[in-house]
Order: structure tokens, then C-alpha cells, then sequence
């Protein structure tokens, strides 16, 4: 099912419900916590001044989460939502996945299979790319950019009218690579294709 006000991101459905205030968005946050504090998934709720953006990884969560929005008059802003992940080119994943886990959340415990995901959500996703041993330097880091499909193409005109280039789209809409001047890479990733 896809659900009209959610985008599907790295790992969850997010969306972002406008809120003409403060106020109104805690009306909203409170009337979510009320009805899905007993889900399986509980949903991941951010409160701001004009919006409440929300993530969850359960499609039955999220379609109850827009019905109540719909009760509170709320639209949504699918365009909105974006998850931040950076990727580490590795040939040696199980040399350097404990250590980036430790550091960037405290615990070891946060690095399962080729991720490192923060639990609190504080720090961006750390995911490690398979590559071939190299020597330095080759550029080991690069960001991807989770977007809602519809937004991918203003995003590559954009970087493409301040200075990019497209590196790689053989596999577009699923990603596609930017490279600014200097050949520092980004992608812009969306759950298409995958």
C-alpha cells in the first residue's frame, strides 16, 4: 500500500503534516501518542513550530497517523521529507565498523550488518559501501540523500546549475550521483527501483 502523504526513506515511511502553530502540532502529537502508543512500531514524532514530521517503519501505523491528521484538519507535505546517510567506502568492513559504531552512538551494539544506525536518531545513519582494497587517498566518504521521488529532478537541476555534474544515473530513480567541482560525490537516493 502506498500511502499519499508518506515517502518511503532508508528505513521508514516519513511525512511531514503542516501545522498553523506550535499548539496545533502538540494537539496532534498528543492525539498520535494517544492511539499508538500500543503499536508494535511506535512512531518517531518531531515537533516544530509549523509542522510535525513523523517516521514510521509500520503502513498500518502510518495510515491511522493520517487519518488523525485528516480529523485535526492537518494536509501534508510529502515534497518535505529527506533522511540524511552517509556511506564509507570500506574492503574491510570488520576492521572499522566497531570503531564508527563506538564513537558515533557509544556502543559497538549500533553496527548490524553493513549500518550503523544510531537508535536515538541523533547522529545521521553510517552505512559501509563494499569496495576493492585501494590505497589512499580515493574519496572514502560521500553522502546519500534520501528523497521523496518527485523532488530528485529539481534537486540534480539545482546542483547542475551551481556548479555539478552528473557522475552516474545508469541506475536512476533508485539513485543517482552528483559531483560537485572538485569531484566530491553525493546521492540522491529514493525507494524507486529498489
Amino acid at each position: 500500500m502506498v500511502l499519499a502523504d508518506w515517502r518511503k526513506m532508508v528505513q521508514a515511511q516519513q511525512a511531514r503534516f503542516v501545522t498553523a502553530s506550535l499548539a496545533e502540532g502538540a494537539r496532534f502529537v498528543r492525539a498520535v501518542g494517544e492511539a499508538c502508543s500500543d503499536a508494535d512500531q511506535v512512531p518517531e514524532l518531531r515537533l516544530g513550530a509549523t509542522f510535525v514530521d513523523v517516521s514510521s517503519r509500520d503502513e498500518a501505523v502510518a495510515e491511522q497517523i493520517s487519518a488523525i491528521a485528516a480529523d485535526h484538519g492537518l494536509t501534508a507535505d510529502p515534497t518535505a521529507v529527506a533522511q540524511l546517510e552517509i556511506a564509507l567506502d570500506t574492503a574491510d568492513l570488520p576492521e572499522i565498523g566497531p570503531f564508527w559504531a563506538a564513537v558515533l552512538t557509544g556502543t559497538t551494539d549500533s553496527f548490524k550488518g553493513n549500518d550503523i544506525l544510531d537508535p536515538t536518531g541523533r547522529v545521521p545513519n553510517l552505512w559501509f559501501q563494499g569496495t576493492s582494497p585501494h590505497s589512499t587517498p580515493r574519496q572514502r566518504f560521500h553522502l546519500d540523500l534520501w528523497l521523496p521521488p518527485e523532488v530528485v529532478p529539481d534537486r540534480i537541476k539545482a546542483g547542475l546549475a551551481a556548479g555539478g555534474t552528473i557522475a552516474y544515473d545508469d541506475e536512476a530513480p533508485a539513485f543517482t550521483v552528483l559531483a560537485d567541482p572538485q569531484g566530491n560525490k553525493v546521492c540522491l537516493c529514493t525507494a524507486e527501483g529498489r
